[in-house]
């Protein structure tokens, strides 16, 4: 069930002078999605029956499929689409599904995009076993393209993306975490697969290191203001718009870049309260409306959005070294829409 990769929302300032809105890029590589997700559907059937009704439900569960639509426009700016790149795009959807399955898993979630996680359907032992052949299901498909620099991307931005996991295991809880470890980790857990993203869409294109280089950086900087905006609405969405309850990344022990922030401004009473819901993995002693009350007070939304705007202004500039066409204009207007994002 593909959904628009990039919502309907309202275009702001500080944005392309041409802006694509998001029905145009979609409508830019709708065909090839449509095709990515008979892929899908194609290589997550297996003769295990558990593994083939476990992948129906993941991709009847939609997503913004924004991975797999950034490898597409970049094929097509860099070069065309062909049978290659559907299969690679379905690789990266396989891959982030995968990370998908074993997060739920780690954080014990309930609930992914509004109905229950499959570790809560299925339980953990079955789940844990199906990401890893989500896992190695992707790279099955990859290796048969027979493009060693595909497989080297790949190869990489999943081992970052495994670290990046391991890494913030070991900061859970941690109220001591910096800026510095939080975009260290938001890199590896969610920017690496956009800026892999974009240059398996160069590679196929047959770029110059040079414009491959200046993709890494464009999905980079796509990926960590995507996780930055994540942040910032499990404290100012709701329930019903993210599918899943807000603030639980606090509640699950993880520090974020809000957070962060407000440690470095509010008084020992109001560090307490953090620690507290840190220590405690819940709001018992603590509400969620006293800790959104410290946020608001010290404004740090606003100072987190501004972060996520520098990093969407970068991305925007790594896309000179192309020629203009109606694909760059699209994955120009890409970064200011996930600023604008809603969920």
């Amino acid at each position: 069930m593909v959904r628009s990769a990039l919502g309907h929302v309202p275009r702001t300032s500080g944005s392309s002078a041409n802006p694509v809105d998001a029905h145009q890029i979609f409508s830019l590589v709708r065909e090839e999605l449509q095709q990515v997700e008979k892929e899908f559907a194609r290589q997550s059937t297996s003769s295990v029956q558990t593994i083939s009704d476990i992948g129906k439900y993941l991709q009847e569960g939609g997503g913004k499929r924004i991975r797999p639509c950034l490898l597409l426009l970049c094929a097509k700016m860099c070069g065309e689409v062909d049978e290659a790149a559907i299969r690679l795009a379905a690789v990266v959807e396989f891959i982030h599904t995968a990370t998908l399955v074993h997060d739920d898993i780690i954080d014990g979630a309930d609930t992914r995009r509004g109905r229950s996680s499959v570790n809560h359907k299925w339980g953990n032992q079955i789940t844990v076993l199906v990401g890893d052949w989500l896992y190695m299901q992707s790279f099955f498909v990859a290796l048969r393209q027979r493009n060693f620099h595909v497989l080297d991307i790949l190869i990489d931005l999943t081992q970052r993306m495994v670290e990046g996991e391991l890494i913030q295991l070991t900061f859970n809880g941690n109220h001591r975490i910096t800026e510095e470890d939080l975009l260290d980790i938001a890199k590896r857990k969610t920017a690496y697969l956009f800026s892999g993203c974009a240059r398996i869409g160069g590679t196929l294109g047959k770029v110059s290191p040079a414009q491959e280089e200046a993709l890494a950086r464009y999905g980079l900087n796509v990926g960590l203001a995507f996780q930055l905006v994540d942040d910032i609405l499990d404290f100012s969405s709701s329930t019903q718009v993210l599918g899943k309850p807000v603030l639980s990344d606090l509640k699950e022990g993880k520090i974020t870049l809000p957070l962060i922030y407000a440690m470095d401004l509010c008084s020992p009473e109001e560090t307490k309260k953090i620690k507290t819901v840190l220590s405690e993995k819940e709001f018992k002693s603590v509400s969620r409306e006293e800790i959104l009350f410290i946020i608001e007070k010290y404004e740090t939304l606003k100072k987190a959005r501004s972060r996520a705007t520098r990093f969407a202004r970068d991305a925007e500039e790594a896309l000179g070294v192309f020629s203009p066409s109606a694909f760059r204009a699209a994955l120009h207007s890409i970064p200011q829409f996930i600023l604008d994002r809603d969920r």
